[in-house]
């Protein structure tokens, strides 16, 4: 173990001093940095003092400011300029109206966004960091925002540094200090040095004690220097923005068309240029935007229902979007709960570990039923099995005990107490006189042990490595030649059972003069024995996994573990492949140095892709993608980084996922749980699906009005609303309906609808379609019946009013035609969102309430209308639903007969 020493604590004081740390006044704390940590009391107390381990956050904007941007828009600008003109030519009660109609829309587009920021902030607590400490002489877990001035941490590969720590005891520790230096290599940190809050320790282990904590850090003092949060717009935002934009120009050319026309037709100036302002707002979806913040709002807030916490709004619609899934294995798609279940030794003896009611009880016995309890070769193997462990169990009772530490380390500790070793028995018979941590790429973990002049060297790791490092194995008769074919059947026959395999190794060597104790003294080791180590299929991933066939969503499996291993899993897993489908690590070097498109033939039908070093996992993700694929790649520990950062979307292990892991993802899994992946896939289709339903229900609505105005100026009819018409169909109806539908449940075959292709446009044919016979629909039906109405002796007053109720009607059963592209609204619930089903009936009563308020109905030039006019109206706005009803039903046809198609082809 690392040897602390209490005489450090001046060097804490000096530099905390430096800091504005007043540790010198807390002596209650000052008398215990010691190696049994601080007692609670003590913790308790400096709580009060020093406070929550936290940084400066900027403040949120308030609501008042976020109010205040909604008017800081182009369209805003013009109806501003369309109120003063209002005022200028005596139209006062038209400037009155666009103001109201400005303070309410801006209201309710400030309730939006505040509350879809305020969601996204509260979900992004969820993501605090963890430390180990000792603690009333107890090593233990805790959240990183307890810790305080005086706690003894210990640090190790993959964690972010969370607090301002002067360490005392060092492992090749080595920490990436870019946040802080801007220097790109990572730094060694021996003994006496400092480690800094947010740096991050890439190798090694560390032992020292808190000097700063929060605000009172480095990375505090950086913090506290930065006013406010700037948050990215996600890159679906800004491309409906630049949409709106094109829209926008668009519209304004239409506009311009009318103006001219109108010009032409000698229409009075004044009420040409507050039609066109108003025409031009209803066009446009300027609440577009907002729209999409709120979709993706929702959409983390039920993700994280789901165990899925989204790190960036952007992250909700890339999960939905992804083809393929890249996978670890252990703690994914199995429950990371290893168990040793089985010993070979290379007398090929086989050793049993039974089950008992708790995780430390029940015994060992022989496999050939010949002995009950261990024998001295599985003893030892056990001992060495707890010597280079870095794991901790502490047992309160019969049936109480506290794992600390990586799931393999712990399981071999639970292992050894079955057969009464303990471990530090062991380390007073064989004192720790260095380490070598486990780390993935080097696939081992070794100490050495002093005993007299003695030095003895215990190992344990991956299988083909400890063989390269032995010359003899153990047998009843003593240490022989080694067999490395024998074992080597051993492990395929334990591999083969789905056994995840370790071997272990012990031997004498040199005392080294210098200190130094490497990899390199690991040789002419004795071979001991090999552990098979079992990890349950999670119960929920067979479904899930056919979910995903489903869904058309590819599974590749990207583990360091052995390929006959990795397969058992998969295929227990229910995962479907062949034998050729199976890739390893010395395949993908190949591929690699043969180049780009070797290396692209090689994944685009590989499922399970084992011993795979860090490296190659990147290189692999990178070739996924050049096969077309968009991919979420999952991953936990410090060599899972580079690929988390650089795949489409990065999904981390929140439970036993490395600090490194979690900062470098996108989404990170509070269950580490394949199910949730696909859990988390199902809602993102479900946000972009919400999306994509607003954006129909606004453009084709804004479509359909200014057709209607083509249709009048082009054919000569009167206009047929005014601009204060326009206006309030655009607050009644867009305002009201809009956002309603981002908040539609999911469909239910969210996961047997096909995948999005990467560079699908949201704009598709179906859309554009659906947009299009909507507008011919709207737009020329609503003419028509104004054209009818006026033809028929009706004055320009009441065709209008009966228009605009119209109009009305027409977007409300468009709002409900756009809850699905596909279903018809009749297969549908219309009170799973009550939200929407308000929204309509809000609007309808808001727009016939308006009728009979005296002063509204003379500023909105409309009157109340007969029972029997509302039906007639009811009914030609039905049109719209027809059409899109007929539409919807030719689709299901057609893709039901392209799967009958590909059916009889298959057979």
């Amino acid at each position: 173990m690392f040897v602390a020493r209490t005489s450090s604590y001046s060097g804490v004081q000096a530099r905390t001093s430096e800091r504005g740390t007043d540790l010198t006044a807390q002596t209650e704390i000052s008398a215990n940095i010691r190696r049994e940590g601080l007692t609670s009391q003590e913790v308790a107390a400096a709580l009060e003092v020093h406070g929550a381990n936290v940084l400066p956050v900027g403040k949120p904007p308030s609501f008042l400011k976020v109010l205040v941007m909604q008017f800081l828009s182009p369209l805003i600008y013009i109806l501003m300029v369309a109120a003063v003109v209002s005022a200028f030519v005596s139209e006062i009660t038209d400037a009155l109206f666009i103001a109201v109609v400005l303070v309410i829309n801006g209201i309710i587009g400030a309730v939006q966004e505040y509350s879809a920021g305020q969601s996204a902030n509260a979900l992004r607590a969820l993501e605090e960091p963890q430390a180990t400490v000792v603690r009333d002489g107890v090593r233990q877990v805790i959240d990183a925002t307890g810790l305080v001035p005086g706690d003894r941490v210990l640090l190790e590969s993959g964690q972010r540094v969370p607090a301002d720590i002067l360490l005392d005891a060092s492992d090749h520790l080595q920490c990436d200090e870019a946040t802080h230096t801007g220097e790109s290599r990572p730094i060694y940190k021996s003994e006496g040095d400092s480690v800094f809050a947010g740096t991050i320790v890439t190798r090694g282990r560390a032992e020292g004690i808190v000097a700063a904590t929060g605000n009172r850090t480095e990375l505090g003092r950086i913090a506290d220097a930065i006013r406010e949060r700037v948050t990215a717009k996600p890159p679906l935002m800004i491309r409906m923005e630049e949409f709106t934009r094109r829209i926008a120009l668009a519209v304004g050319v239409a506009i311009l068309f009318l103006f001219a026309v109108g010009w032409w037709r000698a229409m009075p100036a004044g009420d040409l240029f507050t039609m066109s302002i108003g025409l031009a707002v209803s066009a446009i979806p300027e609440a577009l935007p907002i729209a999409i913040s709120v979709a993706l709002a929702i959409g983390m807030r039920r993700m994280a229902r789901v165990n899925v916490i989204v790190r960036n709004l952007p992250a909700v619609e890339s999960l939905g979007s992804c083809t393929m899934i890249a996978t670890d294995k252990t703690g994914t798609l199995t429950l990371n709960e290893l168990t040793v279940t089985d010993i070979r030794l290379p007398d090929d003896s086989h050793w049993i570990l039974e089950a008992g009611p708790h995780p430390l009880s029940g015994g060992i016995k022989s496999r050939d039923g010949g002995k009950n309890g261990p024998n001295a070769a599985v003893r030892r193997l056990l001992g060495v099995g707890s010597l280079p462990n870095e794991g901790e169990i502490s047992v309160d009772g019969a049936e109480t005990w506290r794992p600390v530490g990586d799931t393999v380390d712990v399981a071999l500790l639970a292992a050894a107490h079955k057969a009464g070793i303990s471990r530090s028995s062991l380390l007073e018979r064989f004192p720790l006189e260095r380490r070598i941590p486990y780390e993935p790429e080097q696939k081992y973990a070794a100490s050495f042990h002093q005993v007299e002049d003695r030095m003895h060297a215990f190992v344990k790791g991956a299988p083909e490595l400890l063989l390269s490092m032995c010359k003899t194995m153990e047998t009843a008769e003593g240490a022989v030649p080694i067999d490395r074919a024998h074992v080597r059947r051993q492990m395929e026959e334990m591999a083969r059972a789905g056994l995840r395999v370790l071997a272990f190794a012990a031997g004498e060597i040199g005392v080294s003069g210098d200190g130094e104790y490497g990899g390199h003294l690991l040789i002419d080791l004795n071979f001991l024995g090999l552990v098979g180590m079992q990890d349950p299929i999670r119960p929920e991933v067979p479904a899930a996994l056919d979910s995903c066939r489903q869904a058309g969503i590819a599974v590749a499996v990207v583990t360091g573990d052995d390929p006959t291993t990795a397969s058992v899993i998969a295929r227990q897993a229910g995962m479907r492949f062949a034998e050729t489908d199976v890739v390893t690590g010395d395949q993908i070097a190949g591929a690699i140095a043969a180049g780009e498109s070797v290396l692209d033939g090689l994944t685009r039908h590989g499922s399970i892709f084992a011993r795979v070093k860090p490296d190659q996992k990147l290189a692999i993700i990178r070739s996924l993608a050049r096969n077309g694929h968009y991919v979420a790649v999952t991953g936990d520990g410090v060599n899972d980084a580079p690929a988390l950062r650089h795949a489409h979307v990065g999904v981390a292990m929140g439970h036993g996922g490395t600090d490194v892991a979690k900062e470098s993802a996108d989404i990170i899994l509070t269950d580490d749980n394949f199910a949730s992946i696909v859990a988390g896939i199902r809602e993102g289709r479900v946000a972009y699906n919400n999306i994509r339903k607003v954006i129909f229900m606004q453009i084709s609505t804004g479509a359909a009005e200014v057709l209607l105005f083509l249709l009048a100026m082009v054919l000569g009819a009167p206009m047929p609303m005014t601009a204060v018409q326009l206006l309030w169909l655009n607050l009644v109806t867009n305002g009201v309906q809009d956002v309603a539908l981002v908040t539609e449940p999911a469909e239910g075959d969210e996961l047997r609808s096909p995948v999005r292709r990467p560079g699908e446009p949201i704009f598709d044919r179906l859309m554009l379609r659906r947009i299009v016979l909507a507008t011919v629909v709207m737009g020329g039906g609503g003419f028509a019946f104004f054209y009818w109405a006026t033809a028929s002796g009706l004055s320009h007053f009441a065709a209008s009013n009966l228009l605009l109720l119209l109009f009305v009607l027409f977007e409300n059963f468009q709002c409900i035609n756009s809850r699905s592209e596909r279903r018809s609204v009749f297969r549908q619930s219309h009170v799973s969102n009550p939200f929407l089903l308000l929204g309509v009936l809000g609007s309808q009563a808001l727009h016939i309430g308006a009728m009979y308020v005296p002063g509204v109905n003379d500023l909105l030039e409309i009157a109340p209308i007969s029972l029997e006019q509302w039906l007639l109206l009811l009914a030609a706005a039905a049109s719209v639903l027809v059409v899109s009803e007929i539409d919807k039903w030719l689709l299901r046809r057609q893709e039901s007969m392209k799967r009958g198609n590909d059916d009889s082809k298959a057979q």
